[in-house]
């Protein structure tokens, strides 16, 4: 890339981080001025045309509430920071940042007020930064500056700035560009309590000026039905393992403005944003990524010691992490436009295609005219019912619109990336909330490597290889061979599927990973009408993926050969299939109680009745999450939903006996195929139970040198009183919960550890040359590189179980 495209994609990205609230306000702006000139509204969607309905009487409202905390009426407790920022950037930050909680609160049209008011806080207080920054960099900008021409689009101002960046970046001097931003300035954080106090008082004036009405076109011949946006309730939740009941303030929406919910995506400010220039190198706990953004290399959500650890570790031993989010940071990513287009199509046509959900509610039972209770309490059921499926699609329905905004967004970028950072076990995850390669099907289908290359001869194997893969339904299980023999067999299908994947045949919605599998079907067939396949040039990220990846870690840990052999680590003909080989074990040992007398042996019954349910499905959740500690109850409710599920079992009660008969036999085969991982576990556990009666949090270092301390703390309440209500914050206390550093650490231990060996595969990947991304236990690549892969990730496999792992957590100091 040139030198002055560089400049100019890093001065967009700049003004993305740092320009968004105020682009936004003076749109608002600039609408009112218009509408003023012209005397009616301009003709906007309703939803903008709302938002920019409650902007001016909010913008007005914040400007008279400054206006009294500079004269120290009464408003002590937040009167400091109100008028710190433009009122008009207040306004847009407190709507947007409310409404997009409302978009994202699981569909109930409703956020709660501790949440709301400290990310409205929080990101006031960011602003205000950012704005500070800007307002001296303007100041020291010099007024004679030369214009830009087109045959030097590099000034010798920008030159000189460039040099002095980059030399300050060298001496880690980053305070003039970004650490002011970042809250490293002399002015003092504002803390949580400042936050929320803000934060509840933006919320109250929002509530104070924002009305409604329906559409002009459902207003009838009454007077207007102008009824508050929002409203403040307290909401009340009693658990059944609770013996007191919890209260929590929430700011409902009326229902008019939860059914815009869903077109108000498009309006969004969404500051994290995919960059357009690659991420600054991470050099510390706070410094990387993001330009301007806020930035840090974990995700701590308050966990104190976690936060030290990580500030207090040398950064010579941090050094392969930050390579690591590094390199992931630098894959350059783009939007597939014909799959865009074609998802754009299916959900303006009502979505219910490909697993997008349906674009319409379903209707509501129409009311009884009865007075018989028993036919009324089943029409309140059915009433409940339909509602929860309705919050539930409505929820989809927002996330989907979400994910498509930032897709248009950027359909016509050559190419963006994504800044990494972990959580606090050491996995990798991109800070970007919604279009991300972490995400759903419909998000892998839109994103596609930007780098193209061409296929070769082993390129072309792969993509046929993933194409089956993706298509699922057992083809995957088969061997190499066989899926690409699936695929061959599908020729015809996979033509028909990339020129006409709405008119034709749809055969690829039958996949499990419909657009996904669309893509591949578009680069194959462009790839097998060509002249010469080899040379085709793909975009397509091709995925190996772990065989249920926490028992080929705990395999390894314990040298288990025959888990092993289950999970592939050991080479066979064609993939082993851990599932289907704990239901044969489950299948072989109730075969054996069905042949015992019931009257001596209860589950005679219960294994003759399941016998004919039991298959991978029905096994395979309890599996998934044996590695992650699942209990004998969790395996119950597993295994009871599935058989629910198949309406297998009519008798509740017979029902409930079958599904504790299964998870116990289930528990039993996965002792007796993975022993050692049973035993690790166990000790695992034993060893941070002793940990935590001490009072103290289990802690490790995991293999790439980052220190992890389990958070898992008792919370205190901490009262704070706010313009809005009392609010209840939560605090760590000096106390552990011993059940649950006991129970997370097994886990929490191996997530470090998948999480290590993603990292020193992606650093060894790019070292080779090859494009990299990686999703936990899943590492994708061009799939002409895919061979290379498997090797380097196998090698640091080895290299990974080739230290004394064990040893090491039992003798951390040796």
């Amino acid at each position: 890339m040139g030198q002055g495209k560089y400049m100019m994609l890093r001065r967009r990205q700049v003004t993305m981080e740092t320009e968004a609230w105020e682009d936004a306000a003076k749109e608002y702006e600039e609408l009112l001025t218009d509408m003023c000139e012209q005397k009616l509204a301009p003709n906007l969607p309703y939803m903008k045309s709302l938002f920019l309905g409650w902007f001016e009487p909010l913008r007005d409202a914040i400007v008279a509430e400054q206006e009294l905390c500079k004269q120290g009426k009464n408003r002590t407790a937040y009167a400091p920071y109100f008028d710190m920022l433009p009122a008009d950037m207040m306004a847009v930050i407190t709507m947007h940042k409310l409404m997009g909680l409302l978009m994202t609160g699981g569909g109930h049209g409703n956020a709660r007020v501790v949440q709301a008011a400290c990310q409205i806080g929080e990101a006031i207080e960011h602003e205000v930064r950012i704005h500070r920054f800007l307002e001296k960099t303007k100041r020291k900008k010099p007024e004679n500056k030369e214009p830009e021409t087109e045959s030097d689009p590099v000034s010798k101002e920008q030159e000189k700035l460039r040099k002095k960046v980059t030399h300050l970046m060298k001496k880690q001097k980053v305070k003039q560009v970004r650490g002011i931003v970042k809250g490293q300035d002399d002015s003092k954080p504002w803390g949580q309590d400042c936050q929320v106090k803000v934060g509840c008082r933006l919320i109250q004036l929002l509530m104070e000026t924002a009305y409604i009405q329906p559409p002009v076109d459902q207003i009838g011949d009454g007077p207007p039905d102008i009824r508050p946006a929002f409203i403040h309730t307290i909401k009340t939740v009693t658990k059944e393992t609770q013996k007191f009941s919890r209260r929590y303030g929430v700011i409902e929406c009326d229902p008019l403005v939860r059914k815009g919910l869903e077109k108000t995506a498009r309006h969004m400010v969404i500051p994290y944003m995919p960059m357009l220039v690659q991420p600054q190198n991470w050099i510390g706990y706070d410094k990387g990524a993001y330009l301007f953004l806020p930035s840090y290399v974990m995700r701590t959500h308050g966990a104190r010691q976690q936060r030290e650890a990580i500030k207090r570790a040398p950064r010579k031993q941090l050094e392969p992490v930050f390579e690591a989010l590094d390199t992931l940071g630098n894959t350059k990513w783009r939007v597939n436009k014909r799959v865009l287009s074609i998802i754009d199509r299916i959900w303006a046509s009502g979505g219910r295609l490909a697993d997008l959900v349906d674009r319409e509610d379903v209707p509501l039972p129409e009311e009884l005219d009865t007075e018989d209770e028993a036919e009324l309490q089943k029409w309140k059921w059915k009433v409940k019912a339909v509602k929860k499926e309705n919050s539930e699609r409505h929820s989809q329905r927002c996330d989907i619109e979400l994910k498509l905004s930032v897709a248009r967004k950027m359909k016509d970028e050559e190419g963006f990336y994504y800044p990494h950072n972990l959580d606090f076990r050491g996995r990798a995850y991109p800070m970007h909330p919604y279009l991300n390669h972490l995400g759903s099907d419909l998000c892998r289908g839109i994103l596609e490597f930007a780098e193209g290359r061409p296929l070769g001869n082993s390129g072309l194997h792969w993509l046929k290889i993933h194409l089956a893969n993706l298509y699922g339904g057992g083809v995957d299980k088969l061997s190499y061979e066989g899926r690409i023999e699936f695929t061959e067999n599908h020729l015809d299908d996979i033509f028909d599927s990339a020129d006409r994947p709405l008119e034709g045949g749809r055969w690829w919605l039958g996949a499990e990973d419909p657009f996904q599998c669309l893509a591949v079907c578009i680069n194959l067939s462009e790839a097998l009408r060509s002249s010469s396949p080899e040379t085709t040039i793909s975009h397509m990220p091709v995925h190996q993926d772990g065989s249920c990846n926490g028992l080929q870690h705990y395999a390894a840990l314990g040298r288990d050969k025959l888990g092993a052999a289950a999970v592939n680590l050991v080479t066979g003909e064609k993939p082993a299939d851990v599932y289907s080989g704990i239901a044969a074990r489950v299948l072989d040992i109730m075969r054996r109680d069905a042949e015992k007398d019931p009257t001596i042996e209860p589950n005679a019954l219960r294994a003759r009745l399941l016998i004919n349910q039991v298959d991978r499905k029905l096994v395979k959740q309890t599996v998934m999450t044996s590695v992650y500690g699942v209990t004998y109850i969790g395996a119950r409710d597993q295994i009871k939903k599935r058989l629910k599920e198949r309406c297998a079992i009519a008798d509740d009660s017979e029902l409930f006996a079958a599904s504790c008969y299964a998870a116990k036999t289930t528990l039993t085969a996965l002792g007796e195929m993975f022993e050692a991982a049973r035993s690790i576990m166990s000790w695992l556990g034993d060893c941070a139970k002793v940990i935590a009666s001490e009072n103290q949090p289990v802690r490790w270092t995991t293999p790439l040198g980052l220190p992890v301390v389990q958070p898992y703390r008792k919370l205190g309440r901490h009262l704070i009183k706010t313009s809005l209500q009392v609010l209840t914050l939560q605090r760590e206390t000096d106390k552990v919960m011993v059940r649950r550093q006991r129970t997370a650490f097994p886990p929490n231990f191996v997530h470090s550890l998948d999480g290590s060996h993603m990292m020193m595969t992606a650093v060894a990947c790019k070292r080779a040359g090859l494009n990299f991304a990686g999703v936990h236990d899943s590492y994708w690549t061009h799939a002409c590189d895919v061979d290379e892969m498997n090797r380097i990730l196998r090698e640091k496999f080895v290299e990974l179980y080739g230290a004394p792992i064990l040893e090491n957590v039992k003798y951390p100091y040796l």
